[in-house]
């Protein structure tokens, strides 16, 4: 309760204006994102919210409005791929071969992700509306950069709602503070007390997340350079986030500094779970486990 209020706070210093352009991802992404624009259009603020024409979960609600834009698939190639990844998760593979068939099996639904940003950025009715239309702030889940990119178009502050990137990229976007000497990075599986071996593993593993970022989000920076007309890097465009807002809990991360703008929203997706009845409670306190 006190970190969802703590959220609440710092988005209504931000959205000042009462319009709220919303671009999200679809999927689990989309659940968190639709029960903050839920909050927020109880409490007056006009929504829009963007979407592809085929998509999994963003349907049409009282809560706001929706502007659909064409994409060049249908709903049965959005259900195999999506089906392709999620059973990819399951599937055995060694731990040096891991970091490889991650990549290749997010590229399955990141390479529609980009054909949905491409068909966008690319559409000159939509992008004409969302000028005219006068945002005041833009909510993105910047796991993919379409958002970022529109935001910097339309010239927009920009709000990140979003659980982490791989390898932990929002630290290095952001510029925390994350030493290789003693946080462990992603795959690695060490723990804050790693050996001299582990510290040398851990920082050719800090050396590889470069090669990660340009494999990820390549062709994002050459459609912004191309949509901006200049060339673009795509971290200078995370660094003028407004505000950071965290899906996670600071308790459970490895301790290390948090820029300001940064905000721990951990538990905002959890249900608020019903009290046990009383008729349950004295039957567990008297058993043998207590």
């Amino acid at each position: 309760r006190v970190s969802v209020g703590v959220f609440f706070l710092a988005f209504w210093g931000v959205v000042a204006g009462d319009k709220l352009l919303v671009v999200p991802l679809d999927g689990s992404h989309w659940l968190s994102v639709k029960d903050v624009i839920e909050r927020l259009s109880t409490r007056g603020h006009d929504i829009v919210v963007l979407a592809p024409e085929i998509n999994l979960l963003l349907k049409e609600s009282k809560y706001y409005s929706r502007k659909v834009y064409p994409v060049p698939y249908n709903q049965e190639d959005l259900k195999n791929r999506f089906h392709s990844f999620g059973n990819n998760l399951f599937a055995e593979r060694s731990f040096l071969a891991s970091p490889v068939f991650e990549y290749r099996n997010s590229m399955i639904v990141i390479d529609m992700w980009f054909t949905n940003c491409q068909s966008l950025l690319k559409n000159q009715d939509t992008m004409n509306f969302l000028k005219e239309s006068k945002f005041d702030v833009l909510l993105t889940d910047p796991g993919l950069p379409c958002g970022v990119i529109l935001a910097e178009y339309l010239g927009l502050p920009s709000v990140y709602l979003f659980r982490g990137f791989p390898c932990s990229l929002e630290l290095r976007f952001s510029r925390t503070p994350s030493p290789v000497s003693y946080i462990p990075r992603y795959y690695t599986m060490f723990s804050d007390q790693m050996t001299f071996p582990q510290r040398v593993a851990n920082f050719l593993m800090h050396g590889l997340e470069p090669l990660l970022l340009y494999f990820l989000y390549s062709k994002y920076e050459d459609l912004a350079s191309d949509v901006l007309q200049r060339d673009v890097r795509l971290p200078t465009l995370y660094q003028k986030a407004s505000v950071w807002l965290l899906r996670y809990d600071f308790v459970f991360e490895y301790p290390r500094p948090a820029m300001p703008n940064m905000v721990f929203i951990g538990g905002t997706s959890c249900k608020i779970k019903k009290a046990l009845s009383q008729s349950i409670c004295p039957g567990l306190l008297s058993s043998p486990a207590y």
